[in-house]
């Protein structure tokens, strides 16, 4: 089984004080990647209108692991039950109805959801597949969510206009972990001393020795003369440099620099490059 490389803070993101609302869905089986895209993004209160069918196998089956969220699921009879008690309801749709709503972006909607849901729940709603939802039951929101599609090709699939909105979710909720941007969640990992790479980094020593071995290894083999050195040591320093080498990147390096020299036959025995070979052989 596939083990998260992050450490895992709770099941439910909003400790289901964020409800994904669907209306009158007509395939079971949007209901259940519905469910998948839900508990990728640990959101797990799910609320149905008016299911066509459910439940079912179809459900289930591309529920792919997540059938806790359709276990947990409430079927409702009509939208005013689904979110009867929710301080904020926000809906899925298109911009261009004649009388302007207040209508955001997914980023914009998932902080004001997560800031209602301080309140008490908050429903995002979601329409039927063919025709997303009627203008009475958008009446019903406080604000509209828009997702700026293709404008060529709008049409979303029902559960990835959810994931859509469960990742924006997800990443406002990780932003607000130990203080905002340092949250551990989001910090990128791409270099040595980031938090998680397994070596250090290299020291200005080594790395400066890796350098003037690559540089005599060079001369070793004809490709540089240091009479007429030209730029080729300096880019090849901008390349390794922006590299950012660890120290068995290094001593790996250094291992090869010395086996093209015993290839070459201008390794010396007992030589600092020939140490070089046999520590990169230790790190390996």
């Amino acid at each position: 089984m596939h083990k998260s490389a992050m450490p895992q803070e709770g099941t439910d993101t909003f400790d289901d004080q964020i409800r994904i609302v669907l209306v009158e869905t007509s395939h079971s089986g949007n209901i259940g990647a519905v469910a998948r895209a839900m508990k990728n993004m640990a959101l797990g209160s799910l609320w149905l209108v008016n299911p066509a069918s459910f439940p079912d196998e179809t459900s289930y089956a591309r529920a792919a692991g997540a059938s806790d969220v359709l276990d947990n699921a409430r079927v409702v009879t009509s939208l005013d039950e689904a979110i009867a008690d929710c301080v904020c309801v926000m809906g899925t749709s298109a911009r261009g109805r004649k009388v302007p709503w207040p209508v955001m972006a997914p980023p914009d909607a998932a902080a004001k959801a997560a800031e209602h849901s301080a309140a008490g729940p908050v429903a995002v709603v979601f329409g039927r597949e063919n025709h997303g939802l009627s203008n009475e039951e958008l009446q019903r929101c406080n604000f509209h969510i828009h997702i700026p599609s293709n404008p060529d090709y709008s049409s979303l699939n029902l559960s990835m206009a959810v994931q859509v909105m469960c990742y924006e979710l997800r990443m406002d909720y990780l932003r607000g972990l130990e203080g905002g941007d340092g949250s551990p969640y989001l910090k990128p990992m791409n270099a040595p001393g980031d938090a998680g790479w397994d070596v250090p980094p290299a020291p200005v020593k080594d790395v400066e020795g890796f350098f003037e071995h690559l540089e005599q290894v060079l001369v070793d083999v004809d490709f540089h003369r240091r009479e007429k050195p030209g730029l080729l040591m300096t880019r090849l320093r901008r390349l390794f440099q922006r590299a950012k080498l660890d120290r068995t990147e290094i001593s790996i390096l250094r291992g090869v620099l010395t086996a093209v020299q015993k290839s070459a036959g201008t390794d010396q025995p007992g030589s600092n490059t020939s140490k070089a070979r046999s520590a990169a052989g230790e790190q390996e």
